[in-house]
């Protein structure tokens, strides 16, 4: 280890192996080094890292027993990792935040006490705190999703007067305001709008229907195809590739006899394709589970996986697009064997340079 000999490695090789190096153990050498800190945040370090990360990714679990700390699955080693995410209080923040999404390797979180929002990148320990765009607000839904440029925060708030929408753009670091929105959607606070082609698109209460808010204009438009029959719920996912995905229950009487999958087709979903549907035995599982109680069904994207939960299961059941097989998630050792309801689930992809 001669300095002498070391110090004249091309920077070109050290790249090279920095690249191929954990994040952890990344993110321990740049304060050994300040050439390591230069090269770290240098254009060409940057361009390579952020096109081939070698970095793993994980389904992170919430819950009221880990408060500060979130389980992580590795998606990529098909295990439950024997380390924790955890939200440091020193990021300006009070204990009063509650995680609300992950996106694009960002945390977003909320404090009611402080009228505020925060967007932070654990890793980097970095954040930034967004105060709500007008005091009190009355907030009916709310959408954090990452762009290639940036990131944006979608407020829905119902009055008894007017329904408004808002837009947060973390380039012009402002909020937008739009007037007017079907509060046909004022119920669905806790699912988040889907980002795709440029908008967020929505599935309504029954009868149910899919509608889109442009993100740039603020108009909002009711797609036009029909959605299958029998639906006893559904939801929206978007792999950010350019397809989105309808996951419904079909049945009657607001119960599910049976699970599918479909990917839109045609300008404007005039029609739904059938892509996959659920095993009986597993469908028969996740209904029962459900106890017929649809509104606590989510459903997410996360690296090739179409990721459905309910908010009263420890439990996650997966699509694999590219296998076409469905699985479910071991469950997490690290919660209690009686633990009960408010199980949250994120998609989390670190990113280095995620910017805050």
């Amino acid at each position: 280890m001669d300095p002498r000999i070391w110090s004249k490695l091309p920077p070109d090789v050290v790249e090279h192996i920095l690249l191929l190096l954990p994040l952890k153990t990344l993110l321990n050498l740049r304060p050994t080094c300040k050439a390591f800190t230069s090269l770290l945040f240098s254009p060409s370090f940057i361009s390579k890292h952020s096109s081939s990360s070698p970095f793993s990714s994980f389904l992170l679990l919430s819950h009221p027993h880990c408060p500060r700390h979130f389980p992580l699955y590795d998606s990529k080693l098909c295990s439950w990792r024997n380390i924790s995410i955890s939200i440091s209080l020193s990021l300006h923040f009070s204990s009063s935040f509650t995680l609300l999404s992950s996106s694009g390797g960002l945390f977003f979180l909320s404090d009611t006490t402080s009228s505020s929002f925060l967007v932070c990148n654990l890793f980097v320990k970095s954040s930034r705190k967004i105060q709500f765009p007008v005091r009190s607000i009355q907030i009916s839904h709310l959408t954090f999703l990452t762009t290639p440029v940036g990131y944006n925060i979608v407020l829905l708030s119902s009055h008894s007067a007017s329904n408004t929408a808002f837009v947060y753009d973390s380039n012009a670091l402002s909020w937008r305001r739009f007037e007017g929105f079907n509060s046909i959607l004022s119920d669905s606070y806790h699912q988040q709008g889907t980002f795709f082609n440029g908008g967020l698109y929505f599935t309504t209460p029954e009868p149910f229907s899919v509608v889109r808010f442009d993100l740039e204009s603020g108009k909002w438009e009711r797609l036009v195809g029909d959605l299958p029959n029998q639906l006893s719920f559904v939801r929206l996912v978007s792999d950010g590739e350019g397809k989105l995905y309808l996951l419904g229950g079909v049945g009657n009487n607001g119960i599910s006899r049976s699970i599918h999958l479909w990917e839109m087709g045609g300008e404007g979903g005039a029609f739904w394709v059938l892509v996959q549907s659920l095993p009986q035995i597993m469908c028969q599982k996740f209904v029962s589970v459900c106890y017929h109680n649809y509104d606590h069904v989510y459903c997410f994207w996360h690296e090739g996986m179409i990721c459905v939960y309910c908010f009263t299961w420890p439990e996650i059941l997966y699509y694999s697009v590219v296998s076409t097989t469905w699985h479910w998630l071991p469950r997490c050792p690290y919660l209690p064997l009686k633990s009960t309801c408010a199980f949250k689930w994120f998609s989390f992809v670190p990113k280095l340079y995620a910017s805050v």
